[in-house]
């Protein structure tokens, strides 16, 4: 398999505004991707082995806003990126880097939580933030998310202010996914899943998306994917490394769609 894939980890949670533990989710996603108790193909047939990745490493962040320095060098090469966090806070810088590579570009974005809040705790670089500093940045041409179930006033009147689409997790049909046109960037909260198939996460929020539903959002992409973030595992709160192996499974699904694409 020649063609690769940049893969960096971004060990950093400081940002986080309930719990840390993201910054420590990077090796471990990577342990759980190199299993014994599993193998490397994708559900497409494809088989995701190690050579597939321009493995960049992880990197320990001082200063937030080196996040996006170090994604630009790692975006030079022109291959789609897939970063490893750390908290949600991270995408905003990741979304600045690929923006001064791609311009402004589509976003599907999976989580509990719309992470609009203008600020949040005093902190407009909050995880409860970064979707509010993309929009407001034109860094996205549009905006989609997905699973959405904490939605608050102030954020409801955020995602109209910046003509966010969101589909709440009350309203999911699986049939009915969103289709894009134009390549896309992929953030993936592992919140987004109903705890009980990812326990490891900060904020246990129910009702949420299944393994499989989550698997079935990625495999329908039906435009090329130029980057694409997991965040907010945090190992602290994982139960026999279940959620280490679900990020890892989806670690390949996206790995397979993008080499598709």
């Amino acid at each position: 398999m020649s063609k690769k894939i940049t893969l960096q980890g971004i060990l950093f949670d400081e940002k986080s505004s309930y719990l840390r533990g993201p910054a420590l989710a990077p090796p471990l996603i990577r342990k759980a991707y190199q299993s014994d108790s599993a193998n490397y193909f994708a559900e497409n047939g494809m088989e995701i082995l190690p050579e597939v990745w321009d493995d960049k490493g992880d990197y320990e962040i001082q200063d937030y806003f080196n996040i996006e320095k170090i994604t630009s060098k790692n975006l030079e090469p022109g291959a789609p990126l897939i970063t490893l966090g750390g908290d949600h806070s991270i995408t905003y810088q990741l979304l600045k880097a690929h923006n001064k590579k791609y311009g402004a570009v589509d976003i599907l974005h999976i989580d509990a939580h719309a992470d609009l809040y203008d600020n949040f705790e005093g902190d407009k670089y909050s995880h409860a933030c970064p979707f509010a500093r993309i929009m407001e940045d034109d860094l996205a041409n549009r905006l989609v998310q997905i699973g959405i179930r904490t939605l608050s006033k102030h954020q409801q009147e955020q995602a109209e202010k910046f003509g966010v689409e969101i589909i709440q997790m009350k309203d999911f049909n699986a049939n009915q996914l969103p289709e894009f046109k134009n390549p896309l960037y992929l953030s993936l909260d592992i919140d987004g899943l109903d705890p009980a198939f990812a326990p490891g996460v900060s904020h246990h929020e129910p009702g949420g998306l299944s393994t499989r539903e989550v698997l079935s959002i990625i495999q329908n992409i039906n435009v090329p994917i130029l980057g694409a973030d997991i965040v907010e595992y945090n190992p602290t709160r994982d139960i026999n490394d279940v959620t280490a192996m679900v990020s890892a499974k989806l670690l390949k699904e996206i790995a397979a769609k993008m080499l598709e694409g």
